[in-house]
């Protein structure tokens, strides 16, 4: 897996701002595929029936390969082009922008329109919980009892996260490695158990972590 920025799960991110009048909110969050970024988009659409435009983009993908954006009424590229090149500016993909636009009666011109929408989606990324989707590599280690205190405190000065521990006739332990340290890792444990511990790797997890 690619690690990859997103927003994170579970919230709506918003931020607001006013330029000659006009109004603009601006609405993002993280989205798993198409159907719930086009369900996010609804959503802030039928929440805000009464603006006179929700413009909106999204990214997919740990590439972020699947781009959509949407001008809902403004002029063609004025709107959902600059949200989703603000989106691609801060390296984030599985993830929807809505900018809600209530007119106050002055027109801003193309380039306004452009700076506007730039900038409000801009506030809204800056609101938001940024975390990057980093894979880890989970290993389940098996040792006898008698190196239990040792391992484990070697583990909580290193800061490995740890899955699961089995306390059994022997101690399994599931940890969580980011690939470039696993190399390392098993070499300082073989060194501090003389090799009395077996290891295995058991697949892969993905954790968010805050940027």
């Amino acid at each position: 897996m690619t690690n990859f920025r997103t927003v994170a799960d579970g919230e709506v991110f918003g931020a607001a701002y006013e330029i000659n009048k006009s109004k603009f909110l601006a609405h993002i969050r993280h989205v798993d595929d198409e159907t719930s970024a086009r369900e996010f988009v609804q959503a802030v659409k039928k929440k805000y029936f009464d603006a006179t435009h929700n413009c909106s983009a999204w990214i997919l993908g740990e590439r972020g390969d699947k781009q959509k954006s949407n001008d809902d009424g403004e002029p063609g590229g004025t709107a959902g082009n600059p949200i989703l090149e603000t989106l691609k500016k801060n390296s984030l993909t599985d993830c929807a922008a809505v900018v809600t636009r209530y007119f106050g009666g002055i027109k801003l011109g193309a380039g306004g329109l452009i700076r506007a929408y730039s900038h409000t989606a801009a506030l809204g990324v800056a609101a938001s919980k940024i975390v990057e989707m980093t894979a880890f590599r989970k290993l389940s280690l098996t040792l006898e009892y008698n190196f239990l205190a040792t391992v484990e405190n070697f583990l909580r000065n290193k800061k490995i996260r740890v899955a699961n521990t089995d306390y059994a006739d022997v101690v399994t332990t599931e940890v969580l490695l980011l690939p470039a340290d696993v190399e390392g890792f098993l070499s300082e444990l073989n060194d501090l158990t003389a090799a009395n511990f077996l290891c295995e790797e058991v697949g892969e997890v993905v954790i968010p972590l805050e940027v």
